[in-house]
């Protein structure tokens, strides 16, 4: 007898948005995703952050535009409170979020600064062995001489969370090599389910922050404290760096664009392209004209300038010179 096929696991998608920049962000995700995945039968998820004393201004989403356009793309907003983090630390939002979504049900995070070029069911996710963004630098620790090295700082985390250190070392690379070490952007992770992964992503952050080992000491959590925290939760539920093929997730399937004049400098003509396509139609466009980067970057051309101004096959090294050369220009927005 024959077997049917499998059915493919059904998953929930989510970004974090709100006033300000994100919710215009969280618009342009949206759109580029109901592009390229139309046959998506999960939900599309806006976390919202609610008013409280963790934050000086209402933090929700405040463009009706925006609120329209998301209602027709069939956006579900879901709000969520900040019991820790808020103003002082915005990053802290993909943390506490988590526990507002659906419980039980797998999940895939991402940042809204991102645009789907692709089709997720083309990812082959085990979302019983989660993992993150390898598109990172070793931003973190910094080190200081005659400090700890990478070893003892990090070896110092698993400790203090009762894992295993030596099980997570990527032997191919040197000793004390950042890349040696599990470290992720937290631009994109899943899991199975997002209340075990928020309370335990929350537990491990609240530790770092509040009785970091002393090797940590001389260290900055502004604004690494998630990505500390983060590879410490995925090595700890099963996860780690090889759980995903590469090319997909900040490849062919999505971009983690960062800024627009990073994006029209150094991205591809196929993640120009669909960044202008999905900004073009007319509800969508009139929401996103309230926003001044997108505004001059997009709809006046001024994108088209920083792109001309580099060869995207042979960029320049190290991200700085590329900033550098477009402030030069006059063309930088945030």
């Amino acid at each position: 007898m024959a077997r049917r096929p499998k059915k493919p696991t059904e998953f929930n998608v989510f970004v974090v948005g709100q006033a300000g920049r994100l919710q215009y962000e969280a618009l342009l995700f949206a759109a580029s995703f109901r592009q390229f995945n139309p046959t998506f039968t999960g939900r599309l998820i806006v976390a919202e952050p609610q008013p409280s004393e963790h934050w000086k201004r209402d933090p929700r989403m405040n463009d009706a535009l925006v609120l329209e356009a998301l209602a027709e793309l069939n956006v579900e907003i879901i709000p969520f409170e900040n019991k820790h983090f808020g103003q002082s630390y915005p990053y802290g939002n993909k943390i506490e979020a988590l526990t507002a979504l659906p419980k039980g049900e797998p999940f895939v995070f991402f940042d809204t600064d991102t645009l789907i070029t692709g089709d997720l069911a083309a990812v082959p996710f085990k979302f019983t062995k989660p993992t993150a963004s390898l598109k990172r630098t070793g931003t973190w620790p910094t080190l200081e001489l005659y400090g700890p090295g990478y070893g003892e700082i990090w070896g110092s985390l698993y400790d203090k969370f009762g894992l295993d250190f030596a099980s997570s070392l990527d032997l191919s690379q040197p000793d004390e090599y950042w890349k040696r070490y599990l470290y992720f952007n937290a631009g994109f992770f899943f899991y199975k389910c997002p209340h075990a992964f928020g309370e335990k992503f929350l537990e491990y952050a609240l530790a770092i922050l509040n009785d970091a080992p002393r090797e940590l000491v001389c260290q900055k959590f502004d604004p690494w404290l998630d990505q500390v925290a983060l590879p410490l939760v995925i090595h700890a539920l099963g996860g780690g760096r090889d759980t995903l093929p590469e090319g997909l997730l900040d490849g062919d399937i999505s971009c983690h664009y960062r800024v627009f004049p990073l994006l029209y400098a150094r991205e591809s003509d196929t993640v120009v392209r669909t960044l202008e396509e999905v900004a073009a139609p007319n509800k969508i466009k009139k929401a996103l004209k309230n926003y001044d980067p997108i505004k001059r970057m997009v709809y006046q051309g001024r994108g088209q300038k920083v792109r001309d101004l580099f060869d995207q096959d042979d960029l320049p090294r190290k991200e700085q010179a590329i900033r550098n050369r477009i402030k030069r220009e006059g063309f930088w927005m945030r």
